[in-house]
């Protein structure tokens, strides 16, 4: 869709900079800018995590340390 905006002189010449300098278009550049303002931010990946096992062993089957409940339930019926 094709719209008007109005922009500072300084702002316009940073962003005309910007796309010479990256090889990108002014308009990928606005469509980026308002998308990071407007759309929720993407979650943060994990840094995956090394447990250290007594025995050697590892996990039991079946267990998963991503699911509490499931491991409330194993846990219960050890009992």
């Amino acid at each position: 869709m094709r719209t008007t905006i109005n922009l500072d002189d300084h702002l316009l010449a940073g962003l005309k900079q910007l796309a010479a300098k990256t090889g990108r278009t002014m308009t990928s550049i606005i469509e980026d800018a308002i998308r990071q303002a407007i759309l929720p931010p993407k979650p943060a990946s994990r840094k995956r995590i090394r447990l250290t096992v007594v025995d050697g062993k590892g996990l039991r089957p079946g267990v998963d340390l991503d699911d509490s409940a499931s491991l409330l339930d194993l846990m219960d019926r050890r009992k």
